[in-house]
């Protein structure tokens, strides 16, 4: 791998298209969308499905330049915040409630993907949880909570048949979730604006917003060569902050996560993996990996305040990578990259606006696809339709984060997370 590269797997293998132009002189739209990821993409999309046409979608970079085009392309159900956590927080109606809108979402992307003939190399195979540790509980418990509270069933696998399917003795026992898929992120991204576009989306790359004032009723964005007059605005930005308002800037930390993919393996795929489900494991600072179709080894892991170089990136997950497949020792690592996510302090999207046409779609905290889908669904069904089933986030409101303080506080919570998981498995021998 050249250590100074900064280009992603998926940005190299991404699908050519024609560049959106950059907003220029002035118009008007009865909504603009600020960022190009997916919570901003699904907003957009999910207007012009709801006969919106007049949408405008501002992006600073390329659409999908974000965490949405650097994420390691896992769809399934819930949230950052453990389904115990949302059952004790809301209780059992309202939680299930939320985790619905989930289940719905990984539908909705199924189906997208066929109605559009998004290019995205879906692979509709299920996850794997496979527990790092001896101790079968934390599976069983959560098994048994998600099939009494939530109406889902997710299959036993015992060890015998999870080392059938991932070839490591590092890992006891999982959980399979079949209702999950995994993709290319970017591609999927770049087939949402395709079909946005061809519903009536005018989309803007390399046209970051400058400035957002409110002018009696509407609302006028600057960029660098035009500026735009908007009913409604959507500020849905991730961990790349826009810096136009600050209480919803405040209200997350941008956080940096990890992932390489390695040089095509051929057959030495074969001694690791006999199954295309994605995979992650138990811990608090769990592996996650996947296979890709031109038998390559998507690795992603760790979380940090630091955005770190390609280099650095690489040294730290290919020792994490042999501690599961030492029989990969010498293979070449050919791209690795970090990306920022967005975080709440309460590990929840926080989805919401204030009465006066500002909404903001944020903080999905790393468990992003099918929550940003149900975002843009939530808030496109309220400025299209008056619907009001957004307020069901109301509780996860724009908190700050208390920057820079807030960046030491997450990650000294992962550090003693990250010694826990240590120390579990050392006395496990």
């Amino acid at each position: 791998m050249n250590p100074s590269s900064t280009t992603s797997y998926y940005r190299a293998t991404a699908a050519p298209y024609a560049a959106w132009t950059p907003l220029q002189g002035s118009t008007h739209a009865r909504v603009a969308v600020i960022g190009g990821g997916f919570a901003g993409l699904n907003t957009a999309l999910g207007l012009a499905e709801r006969g919106v046409r007049d949408v405008v979608l501002l992006e600073r970079e390329q659409v999908g330049f974000g965490a949405s085009g650097r994420n390691g392309g896992f769809v399934f159900a819930g949230y950052s915040l453990g389904e115990q956590a949302l059952l004790d927080q809301l209780g059992e109606t309202r939680a299930q409630a939320l985790f619905k809108l989930t289940t719905e979402a990984v539908g909705r992307i199924r189906q997208r993907i066929a109605d559009y003939a998004i290019a995205c190399d879906t692979v509709d195979e299920g996850v794997i949880w496979a527990n790092w540790f001896r101790d079968p509980a934390v599976l069983r418990e959560r098994q048994q909570l998600l099939a009494e509270h939530y109406g889902v069933q997710w299959e036993w696998l015992p060890e015998t048949e999870l080392r059938a399917r991932i070839r490591s003795e590092r890992y006891h026992d999982g959980l399979y979730e079949r209702d999950a898929l995994h993709l290319h992120p970017l591609n999927y991204a770049i087939g949402l604006a395709a079909a946005a576009a061809g519903q009536g989306v005018r989309i803007h790359e390399d046209s970051g917003v400058r400035s957002l004032t409110r002018e009696g009723l509407q609302w006028r964005l600057r960029t660098a060569h035009g500026e735009l007059l908007a009913d409604q605005v959507v500020l849905a930005c991730g961990g790349y902050l826009a810096g136009l308002q600050k209480p919803i800037d405040r209200a997350i930390l941008p956080i940096a996560t990890y992932v390489m993919v390695t040089e095509p393996l051929g057959d030495r795929l074969d001694e690791c993996l006999h199954t295309r489900a994605a995979i992650y494991d138990s811990r608090f600072a769990f592996d996650y990996y996947r296979a890709l179709p031109d038998t390559r080894l998507l690795w992603g892991g760790r979380i940090s305040v630091l955005n770190r170089s390609p280099r650095g990136v690489q040294r730290l997950l290919t020792r994490d990578l042999l501690r599961v497949f030492p029989q990969l020792k010498g293979v070449r690592i050919d791209h690795a990259w970090s990306g920022l996510m967005s975080y709440a302090r309460h590990q929840m999207p926080q989805i919401g606006g204030d009465g006066n046409g500002l909404w903001w779609a944020q903080a999905f905290g790393g468990h992003g696809l099918a929550p940003t889908c149900a975002a843009g669904e939530l808030l496109a069904a309220a400025i299209a339709e008056g619907d009001d089933r957004w307020k069901q986030f109301a509780d996860y409101g724009l908190g700050s984060t208390h920057r820079p303080f807030g960046y030491l506080a997450a990650q000294a919570s992962y550090w003693w997370q990250q010694s826990r998981d240590c120390l579990k498995t050392r006395l496990e021998g």
